[in-house]
């Protein structure tokens, strides 16, 4: 299965002597005397105590009560408490201490729209802002325990409203700013919300839309919505309602008042995240002020070697995870965060390298599927720019193709700057698996587990393989598991926790090749099975985008009453040159005669998430007639109509 496809690849990447020695990761190391990274990986997995206790000191994490215990498992390992006795604040780690310090005047957060100036806030700046706003939410009957919705773009006003609500011990509910009415009311709902921060509206491509005009008609007798804050963005009329909306500039004056952080308890909610469920209502991951922000900020510190002299962006949305993750991770480091509210191909296609070039970004993260959709343009629109300042690339959100990663590696990395590809969850607070920049890496490979990450794949009796495909699992707690999916505890459990007694399933199948290489080979509910043969999408979708004239595609299983299933394949072309024909056969011969694709549709576009993750079991679901689930997420739903029409 993988090794046809991925396993014969050569390394074509290796780390400069300069770049191991210089590493976050080769630091900690050191300090306790570890002399591998695997060493690393086993010792973390053997003792979760010791190594997320190092981790803790090694980022210097704030405490105003130190904690007694690093981890309890005595209610089960689904339900761990971490830093036990701890009472800190997420503001403290992230903001406070860097204001207040020497980099108070350090760039902390740049802004960049489709349309309109760059705007930029220092650290202090974030630090007056957010308590300035923290006494105002505090006037306004918002405080600890309740739940304030954030549907904004991605706009520095989003970084202050999350350090404010966090000094206060409310709850961050971050919301996609592209959702619709029902999909934002749902929501909403679910998390019991008490107050929500909007725009007015934003733009896209030059587009203006007005969001107020969605929270209006989303929250229409919704009574536990005591206040809407509104931030002045496009400058458009809105409704209004005197006695409950008011302007985020009438709050936040530019006036200095005094520090509103409140020390909590170390496993006190931080955020409410909802992820789409294949059936049903989203589910509200639940994230604690010592669980994400630790998380991702070690994933961004040990497998990106993120710096505080480091300018970080992430192409993604502020609901989605990438969004939480670029800035709690980002700011708890010192580095510098930069936001893009813009599609990525307009005003023109070279749109995001001319902001990694404008703003000397050193570490830039994408999604695979943004990135086939770029190729489709050419080099053309790369060759203006320098693309200099970087040194690491990112990627999430899907399994890579060989030839994606290769256009990613060479055209924007120029084969100098390793890809950190990167594969977990909402529900993880990050990744499981990545790609190291201290390790060799190959085209569309992790290297292993993350540190901290007890990773394995098992086989259908629930026994650890290497070189077979098998779900990828994890043995030990860590500080960013969700504590539960809001208001549903049996969901959790039954959704992560039932096929093997005491390890988290998390969903994924994943591979482990002769080398040591891992891969994951798309979402187990994903994976195809043709006569017996298992495989998944992203390796067929890989000889499909190998063909010059496909610049994207999605697999499918369908039923089949001999085979089980079979293939349908949907492609996005370049041009119609390919027949169908042409297509299926280049599956036939790359892939054998049992995988013939049984049908090669042809479509204007694949639905897919902002972020750019394709939504195969929608596309699934529409193409059999079955019920879609949530589909809020995806942003071109017009993509869904035409495959019901195909």
């Amino acid at each position: 299965m993988a090794q046809n496809i991925f396993e014969n690849a050569p390394i074509v990447w290796q780390p400069t002597p300069e770049q191991l020695e210089t590493a976050n990761i080769t630091r900690f190391m050191g300090r306790y005397g570890i002399l591998s990274l695997n060493s690393l990986r086993d010792r973390a997995a053997n003792d979760p105590a010791w190594f997320w206790d190092a981790v803790m000191k090694d980022m210097e994490w704030p405490f105003v009560t130190p904690y007694q215990e690093v981890l309890d498992v005595s209610d089960g390992i689904a339900w761990p408490k971490f830093f036990v006795g701890g009472r800190t604040n997420l503001a403290l780690a992230a903001v406070d201490r860097h204001a207040l310090g020497p980099n108070g005047d350090k760039i902390a957060v740049i802004a960049h729209p489709e349309l309109g100036a760059v705007k930029t806030w220092t650290y202090r700046q974030l630090y007056d802002q957010a308590n300035e706003l923290a006494v105002k939410l505090r006037e306004l009957n918002i405080g600890p325990g309740d739940v304030v919705g954030v549907y904004l773009p991605m706009m520095g006003e989003a970084v202050v409203a999350m350090i404010a609500l966090a000094k206060i011990g409310a709850i961050f509910l971050p919301i996609f700013s592209g959702y619709g009415a029902d999909a934002l009311r749902i929501r909403l709902v679910d998390a019991r919300a008490k107050a929500l921060i909007c725009a007015d509206g934003m733009t896209r491509r030059g587009r203006s839309i007005n969001m107020k005009e969605t929270v209006d008609i989303a929250i229409r007798d919704l009574s536990q919505i005591a206040h809407i804050i509104v931030v002045q963005k496009t400058h458009q009329d809105v409704g209004w309602v005197p006695t409950r909306d008011v302007w985020w500039q009438d709050l936040v004056l530019g006036e200095t008042v005094a520090d509103q952080t409140v020390a909590v308890e170390s496993e006190t909610p931080l955020m409410v995240i909802y992820t789409s469920g294949t059936t049903g209502k989203p589910k509200g991951a639940v994230h604690t002020h010592t669980g994400f922000p630790v998380k991702c900020t070690q994933d961004l510190q040990h497998s990106f070697d993120l710096k505080p002299q480091d300018k970080l962006f992430w192409y993604t949305d502020m609901g989605w995870m990438m969004g939480p993750f670029m800035v709690y991770g980002g700011l708890v480091t010192g580095s510098t965060i930069v936001l893009y509210d813009g599609t990525p191909d307009w005003p023109d296609p070279g749109v995001l390298w001319r902001i990694l070039d404008e703003h000397r970004v050193t570490v830039f993260g994408i999604s695979p599927t943004v990135i086939r959709a770029l190729m489709a343009y050419g080099t053309d629109p790369i060759k203006t720019y320098q693309l200099d300042s970087l040194r690491v690339l990112g990627s999430s959100g899907e399994p890579w193709n060989p030839d994606p990663w290769e256009w990613f590696f060479t055209q924007i990395g120029r084969k100098r700057c390793p890809i950190v590809n990167y594969s977990g969850g909402t529900e993880i607070s990050g990744g499981i698996l990545a790609a190291s920049t201290v390790e060799p890496q190959k085209p569309c490979a992790f290297s292993g587990p993350i540190p901290g990450m007890a990773a394995a794949v098992l086989n259908d009796q629930g026994t650890s393989v290497h070189e077979s495909v098998g779900e990828l699992a994890l043995m030990q707690p860590w500080p960013g598991m969700t504590r539960g999916f809001l208001h549903d505890r049996d969901r959790y459990l039954e959704s992560y926790w039932s096929r093997f007694p005491g390890i988290w399933v998390h969903g994924d199948f994943a591979y482990i090749d002769g080398e040591g290489f891992w891969y994951i080979l798309g979402r187990s509910d994903d994976t195809i099975k043709v006569a017996g043969k298992r495989v998944g999408p992203a390796e067929i979708e890989s000889v499909l985008v190998s063909h010059p004239q496909v610049a994207e595609a999605a697999v499918i299983g369908v039923p089949h009453p001999v085979k089980g299933e079979s293939l349908v394949c949907f492609v996005v072309l370049i041009d119609p040159t390919p027949p169908e024909e042409e297509l299926v056969h280049l599956v036939e011969s790359s892939m054998g005669k049992a995988l013939k694709p049984a049908k090669v549709i042809r479509v204007q576009e694949l639905p897919k998430t902002r972020n750019g993750k394709v939504v195969r079991r929608a596309i699934k679901a529409q193409y059999l007639g079955q019920p879609l689930g949530d589909v809020s997420a995806i942003e071109n739903p017009g993509a869904l109509a035409a495959i019901q029409k195909a």
